[in-house]
């Protein structure tokens, strides 16, 4: 569960959302110290402090290293983010703690510290990044004693350069350019897990592809498909996602119970192989 929008929320309405996310078999729910300013996490700790009973139910992700017009991977900046999150989140510690974005000022020794610092203390129990590529992941793990367990991905059909660097390789297709090392192979090899931010997004926040008029031909085969599965286009995307071999995670970013409901579906999917390459060209991707 993503928790960048939570503080749209009435305290009750969130502790149902948490609830029912819960009952639904989610159990992960992602932060980050920049969401609404630290309000989101904020307003979680409330209803982990009003039912303690839950902490142990969930597993809390929380990143940080954004801060108003740059970057700070300094180890100042991110262990007093982590205690902030800390206080916020009304909890003794962090089930992973993870930069948030790739800072260009990032000193290794400093952040392989940071991480035996935070692990060692029991504030954190796990690390991970969001939105690195290949070459950083394996600058920062050879850094560091602590392993990386987790990538953040921006992925869906329409925002699909993970794969199709692979899939058009060795041709003059435009979606040949490698923009990022390998990061999908490279994270499978490793073993570390890919959470798939902004599955119905397209573009960096435009908008949301289904039903958009922009994308009729992928709307239309995921209506197709989803009659076929009984399910909703929304599950048959999260369906498409889990489908990789990659085991990824699907990060649903809805405060809407029925539309979290209808995206858990798609993890009782599994596409086929056609179905799944369907979706992927609908899409506007091509196979060379």
């Amino acid at each position: 569960m993503g928790c960048m929008r939570i503080n749209e929320l009435t305290d009750q309405e969130l502790t149902e959302w948490v609830q029912h996310a819960l009952e639904l078999g989610i159990h992960t729910f992602d932060h980050a110290d920049i969401y609404a300013r630290g309000e989101c996490e904020t307003r979680f700790g409330n209803v982990i402090k009003n039912e303690p009973s839950l902490r142990d139910k969930m597993v809390l992700q929380t990143k940080a290293s954004i801060r108003a017009g740059y970057y700070d991977s300094s180890k100042e900046h991110l262990l007093s983010s982590v205690d902030a999150s800390l206080s916020r989140l009304q909890t003794d510690y962090i089930d992973v703690f993870m930069l948030h974005r790739p800072d260009a000022l990032m000193e290794l020794d400093e952040i392989a510290d940071v991480f035996d610092t935070l692990a060692g203390s029991g504030k954190v129990r796990s690390f991970g990044v969001s939105n690195f590529n290949r070459y950083q992941l394996e600058w920062l793990q050879a850094a560091t004693h602590q392993p990386i367990e987790i990538n953040q991905l921006q992925f869906s059909p329409v925002h699909s350069s993970l794969l199709t660097t692979g899939i058009q390789a060795n041709t003059e297709f435009s979606g040949a350019i490698d923009r990022d090392g390998g990061v999908l192979t490279y994270c499978q090899q490793q073993s570390i897990r890919i959470q798939a931010w902004s599955p119905f997004q397209f573009g960096f926040f435009e908008g949301v592809y289904l039903d958009h008029p922009r994308f009729p031909e992928l709307n239309k085969v995921l209506e197709e498909l989803a009659t076929h599965y009984g399910v909703t286009k929304s599950a048959i995307i999260a369906a498409w996602i889990l489908r990789h071999p990659a085991n990824m995670q699907v990060v649903a970013g809805s405060t809407k119970v029925n539309r979290i409901k209808e995206i858990v579906a798609g993890a009782e999917i599994t596409l086929s192989r056609k179905d799944w390459y369907t979706i992927y060209q609908a899409a506007g991707n091509r196979l060379p």
